[in-house]
């Protein structure tokens, strides 16, 4: 029998509870503020908390929050009898499973409980499988590849999100990957055995997003029933229009526990919160677990071991792309540039070159114009003292402040780039 703990400074909203919950096949338990709930919590481990948000000393965000900290597999709803959803925004902020508003209706109450349980024990299976996945999570730098500070940071973060069921929002400019980790969260536990539903918020128009992902009455269309099990995977999310955006929190709300919600966004969405260009609700539902991916450019570090992966992919039939070599010349300008597009601008470049390629080394006049615009300037010897400061300037900015790239474009020590 799953067991909820209700936490309430008024006795009488525990009765009226017990007496509407025990019936449906829950268990109750109960404490009036949010430290005797959190020892309690801590000593009997319950499903579910049911916690009101006005509550003294303790509130039910704080309560919510220490909840957290100790398990964060905790399902809490928060009850608010605010006539805003400014609070119940705010519990979703910090994790909440859902929130009521009181007063509520009953069947509301139960069907919001059961929705709580169905995602614990999807959760549990979840955590059960992941279990058994190692191989999959040892796999992860196979697809993140780099040794970068930002991509060991990345990789570690990635572990720990496939063990949660929590939604992922995925935080970062066309290009850098953030496919790669939705279908690496998706398989980590056991997901290649359900389905993976991406959908381009940029794409697709408002009719299609009604009738594919809204359906009728909140309760999901056949993109969300498809997901089902699975991972529901939004791509571009700033791009929702934001009646949409309204018409979906009521989705998610009644169909999020049963599929992985991944999301992806190129944009600040927090600061389109404040600007009223995006629902506040539906940031929070699926903003809880922000992942930011970093930029090719500030981990150029990564680009050598990047560009001989993307060799290796390519198919040529004049010369084996394990034979494939960058000439030192080349790499340097490869690691100058600043690929805007990231690392889908950097495969579709390099596996260019090494699949028409007649040569095995490959030099710096095989590569793009655009991409070896910097080496055509003219060398640091052929200009004048007075100008030389002004060429290092220019050089370095173009490299993004990175004084060894620098150092390699301009072909002299380090300690003359001052």
């Amino acid at each position: 029998m799953p067991s909820v703990l209700i936490v309430d400074d008024l006795i009488s909203i525990h009765e009226m509870l017990d007496a509407v919950i025990q019936p449906t096949g829950f268990s109750t338990a109960f404490a009036t503020d949010g430290e005797k709930a959190l020892i309690r919590y801590k000593a009997e481990k319950f499903d579910m908390v049911l916690a009101d948000i006005d509550m003294k000393p303790m509130d039910g965000i704080t309560l919510l929050k220490q909840l957290k900290q100790y398990d964060p597999n905790n399902v809490t709803i928060i009850m608010t009898a605010y006539a805003s959803t400014e609070s119940a925004v705010q519990a979703l902020k910090w994790g909440a499973f859902d929130y009521l508003q009181k007063p509520f209706r009953v069947d509301e109450l139960i069907a919001t409980l059961r929705r709580g349980i169905e995602f614990r024990e999807l959760q549990a299976q979840r955590n059960a499988s992941t279990a058994g996945a190692g191989v999959k999570l040892d796999d992860v730098e196979g697809r993140l590849l780099g040794t970068s500070p930002q991509i060991k940071r990345l990789i570690q973060q990635v572990k720990k999100l496939a063990v949660v069921r929590t939604p992922v929002l995925l935080i970062g400019e066309n290009g850098t990957g953030k496919s790669s980790v939705a279908e690496i969260l998706h398989s980590a536990a056991g997901g290649d055995q359900k389905n993976f539903v991406r959908i381009d918020c940029s794409l697709s128009s408002e009719k299609s997003f009604r009738d594919g992902l809204l359906g009728q009455n909140g309760e999901g269309g056949p993109w969300t029933k498809e997901a089902k099990g699975g991972t529901l995977f939004l791509e571009h999310l700033q791009c929702l229009a934001e009646p949409i955006q309204k018409e979906l929190v009521s989705v998610l709300r009644n169909t999020a526990h049963a599929f992985r919600l991944v999301c992806t966004t190129t944009d600040d969405l927090e600061k389109m919160v404040d600007e009223g260009k995006f629902n506040d609700e539906l940031f929070y539902r699926v903003a809880s677990l922000p992942l930011a991916m970093p930029a090719l450019r500030d981990r150029k570090v990564d680009i050598p071991l990047l560009v001989k992966h993307f060799t290796l992919k390519a198919s040529n039939p004049l010369v084996d792309p394990n034979l494939i070599e960058f000439t030192a010349d080349a790499m340097s300008i490869l690691e100058a540039y600043d690929w805007p597009a990231n690392l889908t601008e950097m495969y579709q470049v390099v596996s260019k070159v090494a699949c028409t390629t007649e040569m095995r080394v490959i030099t710096s006049e095989q590569l793009p114009l655009r991409i070896r615009q910097l080496k055509d300037w003219p060398t640091l010897a052929q200009f004048s003292a007075g100008q030389e400061k002004q060429y290092i300037d220019r050089v370095l900015h173009a490299c993004r402040g990175d004084k060894a790239v620098a150092a390699k474009v301009l072909g002299v020590d380090i300690s003359r780039i001052g």
